[in-house]
């Protein structure tokens, strides 16, 4: 037997003694003894188990009760949901995937027709943006990707980004009540902290400058109750700010519906979506940080240019000029975010 599998066999049997206790606590001390390891080694598990959707409990003198299973998303409901959506018989609703982002893309180069759709209840390799991690915990999160096949060049496309920002935030704001802000130019913001995070990718045939496809990614997190590490004080969930657990298949289906109208509207619409944009966008107005490789600059967001780009107005120069990648952060209260 692999490492791999030996760890998966640890958890499932940590697991497996949670659940026998019924809602009750079981001390570390004792299933490190009927497992044969040591306690810090248990502690691993449940952290494993943890980052997995799994809501245990740790007390002193007590140990870890389980006090939550992860839900999982319902296909079948999910589409009932969408019911004659054009785009219906393009969704498919996945238990596991390494990324739906990456999914799509192995796909549309096997032809997958536009408006297909790929959800998953867990990433094991969630990407965001420069290949940083997100965190996709099973049960936890809604994580779903687009396939688009616009025809056009890549250059008509360059707001899709901005265009997707504001199609998660009207299904959040369907589902919660809830609207985030949005900081340019991809994460969705709730009290200060990201709640979501959005990617967008390409594929264009070089020498005519097509595009090929298009692929739009979007995690949302929904039901954690807490985050591990640095992320603590950077990221929240829509439990953490609603203080109730989000019906995720509701908002698969509300999101589904919102990046057709956005797929319908991508090149003809550009300036409407792009006002709706600006009207959430928390970064306009504000004294912020950009970063580009080991240069560092300050200045004001004053704007957007027309195709999304962050119009940003120097400390050292006083001049105004657009900027289109790189990190940007803002100053709030607690430094800049």
């Amino acid at each position: 037997m692999c490492f791999r599998e030996d760890v998966e066999t640890v958890e499932k049997t940590v697991l497996d003694l949670l659940l026998e206790a019924g809602g009750g606590y079981r001390s570390g001390e004792e299933m490190s003894g009927i497992l044969g390891i040591s306690r810090a080694a248990v502690w691993k598990q449940i952290q494993r188990l943890r980052t997995r959707g799994y809501g245990i409990d740790a007390a002193t003198n007590l140990g870890y009760c389980l006090t939550e299973l992860p839900d999982q998303l319902d296909g079948a409901r999910i589409l009932s949901l969408l019911g004659a959506h054009p785009w219906a018989d393009r969704v498919h609703v996945l238990e596991t995937v390494d990324s739906t982002n990456s999914l799509a893309k192995r796909e549309a180069l096997l032809g997958a027709p536009d408006g297909s759709v790929w959800i998953a209840d867990e990433q094991t390799g969630g990407r965001g943006r420069q290949g940083r991690e997100f965190l996709s915990p099973k049960g936890k999160g809604l994580y779903l990707s687009v396939l688009l096949r616009p025809r056009c060049i890549p250059a008509q496309v360059a707001h899709s980004t901005a265009m997707a920002a504001v199609a998660a935030c009207d299904a959040i704001e369907s589902v919660t009540g809830l609207r985030p802000g949005i900081k340019w130019t991809n994460d969705l913001i709730l009290g200060e902290k990201k709640c979501t995070g959005i990617l967008s990718e390409l594929s264009a045939e070089w020498e005519s400058n097509t595009l090929e496809s298009l692929v739009i990614g979007i995690g949302i997190n929904c039901a954690q109750q807490e985050f591990p590490g640095e992320l603590r004080d950077k990221a929240t969930s829509l439990r953490m700010e609603t203080g109730t657990k989000p019906d995720r298949d509701l908002l698969a289906a509300a999101l589904t519906r919102n990046l057709y109208v956005l797929s319908r509207e991508l090149l003809t619409r550009r300036e409407d979506w792009l006002r709706r944009y600006r009207a959430d966008c928390i970064t306009i107005g504000r004294q912020i940080r950009v970063r580009r490789g080991d240069v560092e600059r300050t200045g004001v967001a004053t704007g957007l240019d027309e195709n999304g780009g962050l119009l940003v107005r120097y400390d050292d120069t006083g001049e105004t000029g657009p900027v289109y990648s790189g990190e940007v952060s803002i100053r709030g209260t607690h430094g800049y975010i």
